[in-house]
């Protein structure tokens, strides 16, 4: 494919487009252009039949193409209802609450009335194309919402709305330069999954000590554990001791006095731990709130107390102030906090966090009830390996989830190139 930056424009109601292209409404390029509907809920006949039914959450979830559906109805349910049967690629456009997810159905579906379905006439318009462009859309439809309990499109918005028309070969090199980034984007998804997929089964075995490892000769050798003892929490090595959380940290009950600390001292908050994060990645300045606060040091542990489904617990890098929404952990010499962190990240951990929460609108844990808590504690040496094993994986899945933005943002720059023809796609 060859490029080049396009020069001569025309003015048209959605902004500068090369002066060769078309601008035509939806309608004029699509075969059809119609709402679904939904059948009767009460009428069990209705439903759960052979007919896929596409609601919003089925768009949404969709990436770009429309594979299955949650729900599907029955053809009893498809003749007593406005519903109709979108054939496949078609494009699927959300009307109702979120405006303007798209979705091309590569089934052939029926929909509810909050998605409008169009059938394109592949001699006008690509629908790889025309997917995109809607895709690139989105953000524009709110400022012809119908106004009502919640913002909504409607039919004829939707049917009205303007679309630019290079030739269909153009479109269809537009459309292949995107799909290929998207491609790219999708097999970095698939390795982001697989990473979580693969910390959370290390994680259950490593640190139930199922599977032990060792370092022979720089290699870490994994081997299966035969010989246990019970816990609270199901089995653990005989060679591990049985510790509670009071027994190996110390809290930390500094108190920061607001008009004391310096205001650019580091602050951190339970806003700026994101749920499963191991170590602090972000935070604040003291100057930004003025409440009390606690002081923590490097290598401290900040355990959110609030709402312990959450999943808030992170080792800090640096020396600072916190909420006192955190408990404030320092590890005594028997353990390494990079691998207390991964315990306080357990299932059993988080279930028996939550199951000690008091309050309603606030619920919270307390040091009190977690200082109980018993877990299995492998040698020193163990507890690092442990640590290096997943601590990589965390940080190869980041590798990738910054990747993954960069691709984005890629994507979205070569969007507003290609689709506003500010860059043309030549032969």
């Amino acid at each position: 494919m060859k490029f080049k930056l396009e020069t001569e424009f025309q003015d048209t109601e959605i902004g500068k487009i090369p002066k060769e292209w078309k601008i035509m409404k939806l309608r004029d390029i699509a075969i059809k252009v119609k709402m679904g509907g939904t059948p009767k809920r009460s009428v069990k006949e209705y439903w759960n039949g052979d007919i896929p039914f596409a609601k919003i959450e089925d768009v949404t979830g969709a990436r770009k193409y429309l594979l299955n559906t949650a729900s599907t109805i029955t053809k009893s349910g498809l003749e007593n209802s406005n519903a109709w049967l979108v054939p496949v690629n078609s494009l699927l456009i959300t009307i109702y609450g979120t405006l303007g997810a798209v979705a091309i159905n590569k089934i052939e579906t029926a929909t509810n009335q909050a998605i409008v379905g169009i059938v394109p006439n592949n001699e006008l318009v690509d629908i790889e194309f025309l997917y995109y462009w809607y895709l690139r859309y989105q953000s524009k439809w709110v400022k012809f919402v119908k106004k009502s309990t919640q913002p909504n499109l409607t039919l004829e918005i939707v049917a009205n709305s303007k679309v630019p028309l290079p030739s269909i070969n153009e479109q269809r090199r537009i459309a292949e330069i995107l799909s290929t980034v998207d491609r790219v984007i999708e097999s970095v998804d698939v390795a982001i999954a697989r990473l979580e997929g693969l910390k959370k089964a290390l994680m259950s075995v490593l640190l139930s000590g199922r599977i032990r490892v060792k370092e022979e000769n720089n290699k870490l050798v994994f081997y299966r554990e035969t010989d246990f003892q019970g816990i609270e929490t199901g089995k653990i090595p005989r060679e591990w001791k049985i510790v509670k959380l009071k027994d190996v940290v110390e809290l930390r009950k500094e108190i920061a006095d607001p008009t004391q600390v310096d205001p650019s001292t580091p602050y951190v908050g339970l806003e700026h731990v994101d749920s499963g994060d191991i170590e602090l990645k972000r935070y604040g300045k003291a100057e930004d709130v003025k409440s009390t606060k606690l002081k923590f040091y490097k290598r401290d542990i900040l355990y959110g107390k609030l709402r312990p489904y959450l999943d808030k617990a992170v080792i800090s890098h640096l020396d600072g102030v916190c909420s006192t929404d955190f408990i404030v952990m320092k590890t005594r010499h028997n353990v390494k906090p990079e691998y207390l962190i991964w315990v306080l990240h357990t299932n059993e951990f988080i279930k028996y966090a939550t199951q000690t929460m008091k309050g309603t609108n606030h619920p919270r844990t307390s040091w009190e009830s977690l200082a109980s808590y018993a877990l299995g504690l492998p040698p020193i040496n163990e507890q690092e390996l442990i640590a290096y094993i997943l601590d990589n994986i965390v940080r190869l899945k980041d590798l990738y989830i910054r990747e993954k933005g960069k691709l984005d943002r890629l994507k979205r720059g070569l969007m507003d190139l290609l689709l506003s023809g500010r860059v043309r796609v030549l032969e």
